[in-house]
């Protein structure tokens, strides 16, 4: 069973219905409260590359296998923790926390086994050429990743210079926490953009493993890695980005993009889903999470003070990344009923989630 049609992009028309200009395809996944499979769309139970989306099951790997011990007397601080989890946009408050964990781990910059690269941010990326700039390893979105492991390398008396080597011992304890957390056995070995080993594993175990984490017992690896990624959206991807935005307005949840079209996200009531765009677009991910959130009735924690409840299908309309350039109305369709939000003409693009049905 092949990918299906999970999102559609929308131009809306004076008078007249919204007209379709394109479709994402995709495979979506969902757990119940108590995380049976509750929502399966496409075969989620076969491998995937789950690229940046697994950075918080390879954090929490990293904690268990000592990273806190570079730091001596104390933990590492929650935001340099998210870094550890983040693929970071390159903005000076991302750049500045990598380069404090290397400082910590006592390391030089050129430690750094990723590729040398521009920020992801547009601005960043302008302002730092402007300046008369280059790509660096630093600059790169996965730096935040390479320095925790070369941190937690330093701390337990490993080599730094094959720390990217599928058979160094930092990279079997994170193959091991993956497969422990997933329920699974990884089902091959990639190499992700970033040079880090990439293991390919299904949706369902992706969702499983992100949601065991934010049911991990109070203090526990996992629980620290999701606390920090909680505590700091914008380190995980930054202004803009579809996944800091959805934590920043749901501070409950935790939500994680990868390159190709991969999406997870996980609630506090113990939903978790998990999208594979397949087409490798990132503009679906969000929307087409929150429709399957919102079909398997999963609350976000929106509850704090002074602030109302937000449905989740209008959450997505919040976070929905626009479509195209200009383009301000997002549709979302979710569990049988219609959200938009139009902020000009009605000549524009938006994307909207097919309707989700239960398995």
């Amino acid at each position: 069973m092949g990918p299906k049609v999970v999102a559609e992009v929308v131009r809306g028309l004076r008078g007249g219905e919204p007209f379709v200009e394109s479709v994402h395809r995709g495979t979506v996944v969902g757990l119940a409260r108590d995380g049976s499979l509750a929502l399966r769309i496409g075969a989620p139970e076969h491998p995937v590359l789950p690229r940046s989306a697994v950075k918080p099951l390879q954090a929490a790997a990293m904690l268990r296998a000592g990273l806190d011990g570079v730091f001596l007397s104390r933990d590492i601080p929650p935001d340099l923790l998210a870094m550890v989890a983040s693929s970071h946009s390159g903005e000076a408050a991302h750049v500045a926390r990598v380069l404090e964990i290397l400082s910590v781990a006592g390391v030089p910059v050129d430690t750094l086994r990723c590729p040398a690269d521009l920020p992801l941010s547009s601005a960043a990326a302008q302002a730092h050429l402007r300046s008369g700039g280059r790509p660096e390893p630093v600059l790169m979105n996965c730096s935040g990743k390479h320095a925790g492991m070369i941190a937690c390398c330093v701390a337990a008396g490993w080599s730094i210079e094959d720390y990217t080597e599928p058979d160094h011992p930092l990279q079997q304890i994170i193959r091991r926490t993956i497969e422990e957390l997933t329920g699974e056995q990884i089902a091959g070995t990639a190499v992700d953009g970033c040079g880090a080993p990439l293991f390919a594993l299904s949706l369902t175990g992706l969702a499983r493993g992100v949601r065991a984490m934010v049911q991990g017992a109070a203090g526990s690896a996992e629980r620290r890695v999701v606390e920090a990624m909680r505590g700091h959206p914008e380190l995980i991807g930054g202004a803009g980005c579809s996944d800091t935005e959805l934590m920043r307005v749901a501070p409950g949840v935790v939500a994680k993009n990868g390159a190709e079209g991969v999406t997870v996200v996980a609630t506090p009531d113990g939903h978790a889903v998990a999208i594979k765009i397949a087409d490798g677009g990132e503009r679906a991910g969000v929307p087409v999470a929150l429709a399957a959130l919102s079909r398997l009735g999963a609350a976000v924690g929106m509850e704090s003070p002074g602030r109302p409840e937000l449905d989740l299908a209008r959450l997505a309309v919040l976070v929905a990344p626009p479509s195209t350039a200009g383009a301000t109305t997002i549709m979302i369709m979710a569990a049988g009923r219609e959200y938009r939000r139009t902020t000009a003409p009605p000549r524009m693009n938006s994307v909207r989630a097919m309707p989700i049905r239960m398995k």
